[in-house]
């Protein structure tokens, strides 16, 4: 299934709900488990099931594990098989709701270098001659992000006047979907929930500015709306992660476009190493770092104030932002 988070504006204020995409439609799972409740088991208190099994949040929705999962499908079978006892308020057009983020504040941000030809070519553009550090085909190395600067799909993305580097990087993202610590390798894929494409946006001469200190990156990346992540979190019943298309555009022009294969790390990799002795849970982000000639880096190309940016990943969707340049603040 494809799960979103939306929200459905009303005159009293939006209201954030999750839903599957279903053809063009989105399914508001809670009203349409809700509904499904009332005609299958009648008396009982539908509205406090469904918003205990279905909440508004991805992250404790995902806590529930298969319950929520097995609510969900209903929900979805109720609309597509049973119209006629389920309302019309369970279902949206997609210009009727406004899509957030699918998971609006991740638990926990990790994201990684998995992406050998990335690495090479970054190299050769930061002129270290394409070298690549023998660690990382010995350890999955990533950095944590900041949860409270991820924007969704169609958010505007503000640059940060300390850059005149702007840039973007293609990633897939993985959403964790079950708690779990020390896990085998061969036992990680029961702990994805999904994937999604995330915009691991960069003010690259800060970047490069703070690399030498040896941590980090901190103001690199940390600065509101520097994650964009969506339009969907695709379970894995749905898609081959490994053989995916990837393109980036800006302004309706190709600048890159790779494959999700050939990563020198798998996620099952990723969440074998992270376990170790550290317990992981539902809800966090993880990106697969930036796929071979997916950033402007890469390119020599960079972002302009006003550039509409669009990642899209074969199965998971069309991720469009636009770039505003934001004023310089004092006080």
């Amino acid at each position: 299934m494809k799960l979103a988070t939306f929200e459905i504006p009303t005159p009293a204020g939006p209201i954030r709900r999750l839903g599957a995409l279903v053809e063009d439609r989105l399914i508001d799972l809670q009203a349409a488990y809700a509904d499904h409740l009332e005609w299958s088991d009648p008396g009982c208190d539908a509205e406090r099931l469904a918003a205990l099994l279905i909440p508004s949040d991805m992250v404790a929705f995902l806590g529930h594990g298969t319950l929520g999962i097995e609510a969900a499908t209903r929900a979805i079978d109720a609309a597509i098989h049973h119209v006629e006892d389920i309302g019309p308020h369970t279902h949206y057009a997609l210009d009727e709701v406004l899509l957030l983020a699918p998971v609006p504040r991740p638990r926990v941000m990790r994201d990684f270098l998995t992406f050998e030809g990335h690495m090479k070519q970054a190299s050769r553009a930061l002129g270290r001659g394409g070298e690549v550090p023998a660690a990382f085909y010995e350890v999955p190395a990533y950095y944590k992000g900041d949860p409270d600067t991820v924007v969704g799909p169609d958010a505007d993305v503000y640059w940060p006047p300390y850059s005149e580097k702007f840039d973007f990087e293609l990633e897939l993202g993985v959403v964790i979907g079950r708690r779990g610590k020390d896990i085998p390798a061969a036992e990680a894929d029961r702990f994805i929930a999904g994937y999604t494409i995330w915009n691991d946006f960069s003010a690259r001469d800060q970047q490069m500015r703070e690399a030498p200190v040896g941590m980090g990156p901190s103001k690199g990346k940390d600065f509101d709306t520097g994650n964009a992540v969506g339009p969907y979190l695709v379970t894995p019943d749905e898609i081959d992660i490994d053989n995916l298309r990837m393109t980036a555009r800006v302004n309706g022009e190709v600048w890159s476009e790779g494959r999700s294969g050939g990563r020198q790390f798998s996620f099952a990799d990723l969440i074998a190493h992270v376990s170790q002795s550290e317990t992981i849970y539902p809800g966090e982000l993880w990106g697969s770092g930036t796929v071979t000639s997916g950033s402007g880096l890469e390119l020599d190309r960079w972002l302009q104030p006003g550039d509409l940016v669009e990642l899209e990943v074969e199965g998971l969707g069309i991720l469009r932002n636009r770039i505003v340049r934001e004023a310089a603040q004092s006080g």
